[in-house]
C-alpha cells in the first residue's frame, strides 16, 4: 500500500501552449494543450511510474488489480482528469449525455465535467451556458450565426469552479488554465470554431445536429454552495457532488491526519509541495504530480503547504 504517482500524457491542440511547462512538465509540442493525468481511454493512458505496479497503465491496473478500487463495478475507469492550457480560445462546444453517446458514439460514455480555474489573465472569459429559451429559437441562432446573442459569457479568475453537465454549451477561452475532471470519455461536438483553420488550411469539423440534439434548452446555472471545513492544518473544499463524481480542493498549510474512506482518491498538486506519511513511509509531491490512494490505504498524513484537486467517485 503506497501512494502510485502517474506519468501523465500531452496531447497537442490547436488551441494549445507551452504553459504546462510551469508544472514542470517537459512537454513534447509547442501547442500543447491538454495534459492526461489519469487516463484509461482508449484515446490515451497514464501510466504508474512507482512501486510495485510501475510500468502498468491505469486502465491495466483498473483490470488487473480492481481491489485497488475497493473492489467497484464496472466495464471501464469512470473518470478523466485533465489540466488544459487554453493559449487560444476553445472551440464553442457541448457533450452528450450517458444515453446518446452509448447509442451514437459506439458505446462511449457521456460526459459531464467541472473545472477548476488554476490560472488565468486578468479580465479572461468562458461560454459557460446560452440564451435561446426554445429549441427553434436555438436553432435559429446557430443557424444565423448569431453568436454575441445565443452565447453566455462569464469573467473568471483564479480559485473559480464550473459545474458543467452534459448538454451544456461551453467553451474555455484565452489565457486559462484549469483542472478539469470529468467522465472518463472523449467525445465533444463543436458547435462553433471561431472560422479558424487548422495546419493544413482546413476548417475543423461541426457537429451542429448532434449538438442542436444533446444542448438543454433552456440553460440553467447550477448554483453552487462551497462549504470550507477544517482540519488541524487542512482546509477542505466541497465543490461538486453529483452521480459521476465527487471534487474537493485541500488546502494544506500545517498538517494534518486523514482516513482514506473512497474506493480511490485521485490527488492533482496544483500549488506547492509536502509529504504524505503512511506507515512510516514518506512520499514527497509538488506542483505538477498526480497520485492515487487505493481503497483500502486507510490512515495517513499529509504536511506541507500545497493545493490539491481531490477527486473520487
Amino acid at each position: 500500500m503506497e501512494p502510485l504517482f502517474f506519468e501523465p500524457i500531452f496531447k497537442e491542440r490547436i488551441w494549445g501552449g507551452k504553459n504546462l511547462t510551469s508544472f514542470g512538465y517537459d512537454i513534447p509540442f509547442n501547442q500543447t494543450g491538454e495534459c492526461w493525468a489519469f487516463a484509461a481511454h482508449s484515446n490515451g493512458q497514464s501510466v504508474v511510474k512507482n512501486g510495485a505496479y510501475k510500468g502498468l497503465s491505469l486502465g491495466e491496473l483498473w483490470e488487473k488489480h480492481r481491489e485497488l478500487f475497493g473492489n467497484i463495478a464496472g466495464d471501464r475507469f469512470p473518470l478523466l482528469t485533465k489540466i488544459l492550457d487554453a493559449n487560444q480560445d476553445l472551440s464553442v462546444q457541448v457533450h452528450p449525455n450517458d444515453e446518446y453517446a452509448k447509442i451514437h458514439e459506439n458505446g462511449e460514455l457521456g460526459k459531464t465535467e467541472c473545472w477548476y480555474i488554476i490560472d488565468c489573465k486578468e479580465n479572461a472569459e468562458i461560454i459557460y451556458g446560452h440564451h435561446a429559451k426554445t429549441q427553434e429559437e436555438l436553432i435559429r441562432m446557430i443557424k444565423d450565426e448569431e453568436w454575441d446573442k445565443l452565447l453566455r459569457s462569464v469573467k473568471v479568475k483564479p480559485g473559480d469552479f464550473f459545474y458543467v453537465p452534459s448538454g451544456t454549451i461551453h467553451a474555455i477561452g484565452e489565457g486559462i488554465i484549469i483542472l478539469e475532471t470529468q467522465q472518463n470519455s472523449d467525445t465533444t461536438y463543436r458547435v462553433y470554431d471561431y472560422n479558424r483553420k487548422d495546419s493544413e488550411g482546413n476548417l475543423r469539423e461541426l457537429h451542429i445536429q448532434k449538438s442542436i440534439e444533446v444542448t438543454e434548452v433552456p440553460f440553467t446555472e447550477n448554483k453552487l454552495n462551497i462549504q470550507p471545513e477544517k482540519i488541524a492544518g487542512l482546509t477542505i473544499d466541497s465543490l461538486i457532488e453529483c452521480p459521476y463524481f465527487t471534487v474537493q480542493k485541500w488546502e494544506l498549510d500545517g498538517t494534518a491526519s486523514l482516513k482514506q474512506q473512497k474506493p480511490f482518491l485521485l490527488a492533482s498538486v496544483i500549488h506547492g509541495e509536502g509529504e504524505l506519511i503512511h506507515n512510516g513511509n514518506h512520499s514527497f509531491f509538488k506542483k505538477g504530480d498526480h497520485f492515487l490512494l487505493p481503497g483500502e490505504f486507510g490512515e495517513f498524513e499529509l504536511t506541507g503547504k500545497s493545493e490539491l484537486i481531490i477527486s473520487s467517485i
